[in-house]
């Protein structure tokens, strides 16, 4: 390094530092971007206040280290000394904090999961083995009532699985962008039909048409979590009402609102997170697996569209997404 140019760590990707006694001599842009311009010449025990760093820094060998909040508050980074010839040190700092996030986000998940599956499974294990006793066995009223219960978390631990899978094929697609021609007008007068039964779902659009590029099971699901989810946390009884509109923009715009007690603000940014529930008592007994909005989320961004979710206490919620027109 020493017979080199040192601006030729501005091609690295990372921060680095070269010191001379201790001193910064040179700061890659990376560095620079970092810590500020103001470290070159600065002694480095001023340029990183961080003491984990400073000692291998210090140390005759050099060293790695692993250290917090170096850039904002959460934040992981990897310092490595690295002992040159001459006694000039090239310091690198390599941000963890994306890979520490996934990490953390993919054991969450797996415990998430896990946890999710193991109640009803426990549940059907348990009513299982009760009915195996003879006097509940023999007992038709008791043995109907508990293999209700039996079917009932069967059918839960299904429709999580399923979602899981679907969850799965969704994350593995989502940088192939869908093609295909779909009309969103028909999609939702199509799912709110197929809600049907004792629930009212009304369609609401001018336009005749709207075609959007898109994987039209994708949307269709989306279409159908949206509407189910107005039902499940709306007033009892009260009818969804889902609106349609084309901009002049480029834009289709659906939204699905619900007549029902609203979210609390603290919970909206959170409600696209994996498992994430607002009330998760009400959330579970209505049979919902905590994946719904998070499926919606992931098809919404494949298809290059945005949503979001707004709501009122009181007055009700409004789950929206736009959509790009097919341009051919």
């Amino acid at each position: 390094m020493t017979d080199t140019d040192p601006a030729i760590l501005n091609l690295f990707h990372v921060p680095a530092i070269l010191l001379t006694n201790d001193r910064v001599s040179f700061a890659n842009s990376a560095a620079r971007a970092l810590l500020g311009s103001h470290i070159v010449g600065q002694d480095i025990r001023m340029a990183i206040r961080v003491p984990e760093a400073v000692a291998i820094i210090s140390a005759r060998n050099g060293g790695r280290v692993k250290v917090s909040g170096l850039s904002v508050s959460g934040s992981i980074w990897e310092i490595a000394c690295h002992v040159l010839d001459g006694g000039i040190k090239l310091i690198t700092l390599d941000d963890l904090s994306v890979q520490v996030s996934v990490a953390r986000a993919h054991a969450d998940f797996v415990a998430n999961a896990s946890h999710e599956l193991r109640t009803p499974l426990a549940a059907i294990i348990g009513y299982v083995e009760t009915l195996r006793e003879p006097k509940a066995g023999e007992d038709p009223e008791v043995r109907e009532r508990f293999l209700s219960i039996i079917k009932r978390e069967a059918e839960r631990m299904q429709a999580l699985v399923e979602d899981l899978m679907s969850l799965s094929r969704i994350e593995a697609g989502k940088h192939e962008e869908p093609k295909d021609r779909v009309d969103m007008v028909a999609l939702v007068r199509e799912a709110a039909g197929e809600d049907g039964g004792a629930r009212t779902t009304d369609v609401e659009t001018d336009a005749k048409e709207a075609i959007v590029a898109g994987d039209r099971g994708q949307m269709a699901q989306v279409l159908r979590n949206l509407i189910d989810n107005a039902h499940k946390y709306g007033r009892p009884g009260a009818a969804v009402k889902v609106t349609l509109e084309v901009s002049g923009t480029g834009w289709v715009s659906i939204a699905v609102r619900d007549q029902g007690e609203g979210i609390a603000p603290e919970h909206l940014p959170r409600l696209t997170e994996r498992f994430y529930r607002a009330d998760a008592s009400r959330s579970r007994e209505a049979g919902g697996t905590g994946l719904g909005l998070s499926i919606v989320k992931h098809v919404v961004e494949r298809h290059r569209g945005r949503f979001d979710i707004s709501s009122r206490q009181g007055r009700g919620t409004v789950a929206s997404m736009m959509i790009p027109v097919y341009k051919g």
